[in-house]
């Protein structure tokens, strides 16, 4: 038994199909773009971590809500102004 109910022949045949389908060289190259893709996203995900391990717990909540006041308030100006 597969992966699911899905025999060893039918994902052989499925993978088959697939490689007809889209060519070797295709394949190769939407493979990296996958790879490459899946490690900018674990990249950003450390950045953040460690932008949120650098600040108190009070600016992480506070730091946005200030700098979205601003710019409300910068608004207010402009449209009354």
């Amino acid at each position: 038994m597969g992966i699911g109910g899905i025999s060893m022949w039918q994902l052989l045949i499925l993978l088959l199909i697939v490689v007809l389908v889209f060519g070797t060289k295709r394949l190769r190259n939407m493979g990296g773009d996958l790879g490459a893709a899946v490690k900018g996203f674990r990249k950003g995900m450390e950045d953040e971590q460690k932008e949120e391990e650098t600040l108190e717990p009070d600016q992480i909540t506070s730091e946005p809500a200030a700098k979205a006041n601003a710019e409300d308030e910068a608004r207010e100006k402009e449209l009354s102004g």
